[in-house]
């Protein structure tokens, strides 16, 4: 059996797994999945039902920087900055994105315009990064930008004429305009059916 990926295509931790895939050129089998509806061989070989999940070989990688790391394995994360996107940053878009789930007292639809300014000050430590160059890391896309800018992406676009005419992050969304337009990024969106066992 050879590599198979458990996906599913708006997923920001999946999109960061599928391009060091690409990155890698790492052959693998897709299999894309409805979240609401999970295969039962997923679940048998990572209980905990989220994606992506990589199967190589014996063994099981659950998380998407496990399997960044494993695709990628002589590559440099900035563990600082991709820290502030899975800790604070994540904690806050969710609770501005899906302010209902929340806090009951919020209308269905509504946003959090309290935790939108807390997610934006947690991109601060990007926006000084990107100030001096054009990527976190230097000239190129690195692993650090492929690990962070889906979340900042699905972010920007909650309230996007928000994010167009906002001007506190020239940089960053500077970058999130390049980097959603990249060669691997766009490579790695195309649609697949949703997986289907055989039989």
């Amino acid at each position: 059996m050879g590599n198979i990926l458990y996906s599913f295509r708006r997923c920001p931790y999946a999109m960061r797994a599928r391009m060091a895939l690409s990155i890698a050129e790492t052959d693998y089998e897709h299999r894309e999945v409805l979240l609401r509806d999970k295969p039962d061989h997923m679940l048998e070989v990572s209980p905990k039902g989220s994606v992506p999940v990589l199967i190589t070989g014996s063994k099981v990688l659950e998380e998407s920087l496990d399997i960044m790391r494993w695709a990628l394995p002589d590559a440099e994360f900035e563990t600082d900055i991709i820290d502030a996107i899975d800790g604070p940053f994540k904690y806050h878009l969710d609770r501005y994105k899906y302010a209902s789930r929340y806090d009951p007292s919020v209308k269905r639809g509504d946003v959090d315009l309290s935790h939108r300014a807390k997610a934006k000050d947690a991109l601060s430590g990007i926006e000084q990064r990107l100030s001096q160059s054009a990527f976190i890391c230097g000239a190129e896309m690195g692993p650090t930008d492929m690990a962070s800018f889906p979340f900042i992406r699905q972010f920007a676009a909650v309230e996007p004429d928000w994010w167009a005419d906002d001007n506190t992050l020239p940089f960053t969304r500077d970058w999130l305009t390049a980097c959603v337009n990249s060669d691997v990024f766009l490579s790695i969106m195309q649609k697949f059916p949703r997986w289907k066992p055989e039989g």
